[in-house]
């Protein structure tokens, strides 16, 4: 693999042909056909303006050098100043249209990139880096858009080289003929940096993706670089990305910057080769001195064109890479799919899995010819050593997987069939580590349920320990969270997360508990919250605290993937099986009776 073992594609690109590229930005355009018509008579016209000027300086000499005079000269002089302000005003209004047209697609097109990653489920997320995601939402759509300026520009000044091809056959068709045949050395020479630009410019644009994700990682686990002293160690990871963007793009930029002189000294063959012929003709009076200058002074307009379209070629190239890498994330298949969008009524919250087999990967199976039924208001326990598939069952239940085999019915209904927005509405989740977004707590807790006034946050607040929680807070509801919610404590994160969820009102709930340790005082608070939420719904609690345990109606003890024990807290003691060693090794110390035991030997 090498130096380029990083730079593979993610299992959702595709390969897009040119064809394919431009018939899926033309239907981005669709919306821009005023702005877009306007552009392209403003187009016609700056190539009419931009044609005439060799015309005039062709005319000019021949007037000259047949009627000199003073007023011959001011009227030409006031024909190039004419034409030079119409292209000053025309290229303007043709830049001010573009440039407004391709904003709106660039905003359309990164809103869809945006929706297409924000749909996908947590699975897509567990196989691809998110700040290579966010590269393709940010770096991507924007080189698109200077693609479309760019390809516009050229365009014009293509259109300006075919009216100056018409006027130089008309005036001298021998030399035009001299002409044209020089050109397929041109076009050949063009096409062979094609497939060569388009491969070095895609593995920069992953190289530069590769960076956005060392520093994305990087930043988000700050706080625990610094808590092992390790700054050196990420910024050596990241030097290592950025080393490899930079030689990459190194050897981009070298691949690239090879087209414009191999083609602008084949030009200057060419003009020399021109300047012999013409000066050779006009001596010889076969064409006119006025011809033979409108030809030397019409090269460059002619030929310009042909070299910016291969000197623009790395623009061009990044501009279609990155287009493809857009549409791929758009176009990517989910790996959750719905058979049905079936509308979802206020949920019973009964659960049956039946005969599920699931996998992460074809070599992880999790779960394999499992079943479970979860009777509606009950409150179920999952416990068991990691890796038993306690948050699988989660996940399942939350559609943020595809399961292989199998049947997951709700309230009877397969899952599968469901409108997934509406189902999850009637979810209420807390994650392990509760995750808060910058803003207050009222913020936060409004997050799943916008509408709900104040008062009944603070009414519901109240009721978990009597409202003391909020008063340790300095602005209360009002209080800032900071990033991640990292100004509160562990407890006050879990009570922020859990009033979320209570003002929600789930028919389903489900609780990944942190095993973070908190005072008594705080889990005493944050199981007076569990109570509320536990009462009106379907619980699911994946535990980890003896008190969330014994609040369950029922405990499911499970190891790699199926139930080997399940049963009330004090009846699977009794059998003294799997749950008796894991309350022993796990859950023991946290009771109260252990605690006197221990005061009662260290007073001895």
């Amino acid at each position: 693999m090498g130096f380029f073992a990083g730079l593979n594609d993610e299992k959702y690109d595709r390969q897009y042909t040119d064809r394919v590229l431009a018939k899926r930005m033309v239907n981005y355009f669709s919306t821009q056909t005023a702005r877009l018509v306007y552009s392209s008579i403003t187009i016609i016209l700056l190539a009419v303006v931009g044609a005439a000027l060799p015309i005039v300086v062709s005319r000019m000499v021949d007037l000259i050098q047949s009627q000199p005079s003073i007023m011959s000269i001011v009227w030409v002089g006031l024909a190039l100043v004419g034409v030079a302000f119409g292209m000053w005003g025309l290229n303007w209004l043709r830049r001010s249209l573009i440039v407004r047209a391709v904003g709106d697609v660039v905003l359309d097109m990164r809103s869809r990139a945006f929706r297409a990653a924000a749909e996908h489920d947590l699975s897509f997320y567990d196989q691809f880096s998110s700040g290579r995601i966010v590269s393709r939402i940010t770096s991507d759509t924007n080189d698109f858009g200077q693609l479309v300026v760019i390809v516009t520009d050229v365009a014009a000044q293509m259109f300006q080289a075919v009216l100056i091809a018409i006027v130089l056959f008309r005036t001298e068709w021998r030399l035009s003929l001299l002409l044209l045949g020089f050109l397929p050395f041109i076009f050949a020479v063009a096409a062979g940096f094609r497939a060569m630009a388009r491969r070095v410019t895609r593995r920069g644009m992953k190289a530069m993706a590769d960076v956005n994700a060392a520093i994305k990682e990087t930043i988000s686990g700050i706080s625990i670089a610094k808590n092992f002293r390790q700054e050196d160690s990420i910024f050596k990871s990241f030097d290592e990305s950025n080393q490899q963007s930079y030689h990459v793009n190194v050897q981009r930029g070298f691949v690239l910057s090879l087209v414009f002189p191999v083609l602008n000294a084949l030009g200057g063959i060419f003009v020399g080769v021109l300047v012999y012929v013409g000066g050779f003709s006009a001596a010889q009076g076969i064409v006119s001195i006025g011809a033979w200058y409108l030809f030397i002074i019409s090269l460059d307009q002619f030929f310009f064109p042909v070299l910016n379209l291969t000197a623009f070629w790395a623009q061009i190239q990044s501009g279609l890479s990155a287009a493809e890498r857009v549409f791929a994330l758009i176009d990517a298949d989910p790996n959750v799919v719905q058979a049905k969008r079936q509308d979802v009524p206020r949920l019973k919250g009964e659960i049956h899995f039946e005969s599920m087999h699931f996998r992460y990967s074809d070599k992880e199976s999790v779960l394999t010819d499992f079943n479970l039924l979860i009777r509606p208001g009950e409150t179920l326990a999952l416990v068991g050593h990691t890796g038993a598939g306690k948050s699988s069952i989660a996940k399942l239940i939350a559609r943020f997987y595809e399961y292989q085999q199998g049947r997951l019915l709700i309230d009877g209904r397969d899952i599968r069939t469901f409108d997934l927005t509406q189902y999850r509405r009637q979810l209420g989740i807390v994650s392990q580590v509760p995750f808060l977004f910058s803003g207050t707590i009222a913020d936060n807790i409004r997050y799943a349920a916008p509408g709900v006034p104040e008062e009944e946050m603070l009414k519901l607040a109240r009721r978990i320990g009597n409202g003391e929680w909020l008063e340790t807070l300095p602005d209360g509801l009002h209080t800032e969270v900071g990033e991640r919610g990292n100004r509160l404590s562990m407890g006050q994160r879990q009570l922020v997360a859990l009033m979320r969820v209570l003002v929600q009102n789930p028919a389903i709930f489900i609780l990944d508990e942190a095993t973070a340790s908190i005072d008594p005082f705080t889990e005493w608070q944050i199981q007076q919250a569990l109570n509320l939420i536990l009462k009106n719904s379907t619980s699911i609690l994946i535990a980890h605290r003896l008190s969330t345990v014994k609040a369950a109606d029922r405990i499911v003890v499970m190891k790699k993937g199926t139930i080997i024990e399940e049963g009330s807290h004090n009846g699977l003691l009794d059998q003294n099986g799997h749950y008796a060693e894991l309350y022993n090794t796990y859950f023991r110390h946290q009771s109260l009776a252990y605690v006197e035991q221990m005061k009662e030997m260290v007073g001895k």
